[in-house]
């Protein structure tokens, strides 16, 4: 595998590192246990078959890093790979009767209910007590011109579209067929 810098000057892949592993039997019990608890109690409780997978091609996320990588570093140079990150937030699609705020995405209303992921990107900043933090922000809304990071905690307000990757291929609804566990 080839490696090639990225806007932050650090490489993607770091060759002779050792690939992060986990035992097959242990994954088995972790999806187990969702299916066993969290799905289970979504399907007695809300009535429906949810989700247990969703699936993101390498591209996409491969791009929506760069984007993040990119953005952060073209308004504020001073950013490292280091400070940056994505979270990974829970989240559902609306009932089918409220699909109208669907209406400029091209998710379908067989989604309607599932849960999903939705991925923002975090920056490391210093709270008021000097503690490290990763803050959910978007770089391409984060005055630029001021060098100030708008890192968006709870209540500010933030507005307008942030760089963010949501839409992978669900399992229900999709073909399960290829997964292992």
């Amino acid at each position: 595998m080839k490696t090639t810098p990225n806007p932050l000057g650090t490489e993607t892949v770091k060759l002779g590192s050792a690939s992060n592993t986990m035992a097959c039997a242990f994954i088995k019990t972790l999806v187990d246990n969702y299916r066993k608890n969290q799905l289970m109690s979504v399907k007695n409780s809300m009535g429906i078959d949810d989700a247990h997978a969703i699936h993101f091609d390498l591209a996409t996320l491969k791009k929506f890093i760069s984007d993040i990588e990119t953005e952060a570093q073209n308004t504020h140079p001073a950013t490292t790979a280091e400070d940056l990150g994505i979270r990974f937030y829970y989240a559902a699609y609306p009932k089918a009767t409220d699909w109208d705020i669907m209406a400029d995405t091209p998710i379908g209303q067989e989604y309607a209910e599932r849960h999903t992921l939705v991925m923002v990107p975090t920056i490391k900043r210093a709270d008021e007590h000097g503690e490290s933090l990763c803050y959910d922000f978007s770089p391409i809304n984060s005055g630029s011109n001021s060098g100030e990071i708008l890192a968006m905690a709870r209540g500010t307000g933030l507005q307008g579209d942030i760089i963010s990757q949501n839409h992978g291929t669900l399992s229900p609804p999709n073909n399960i067929i290829s997964e292992l566990f």
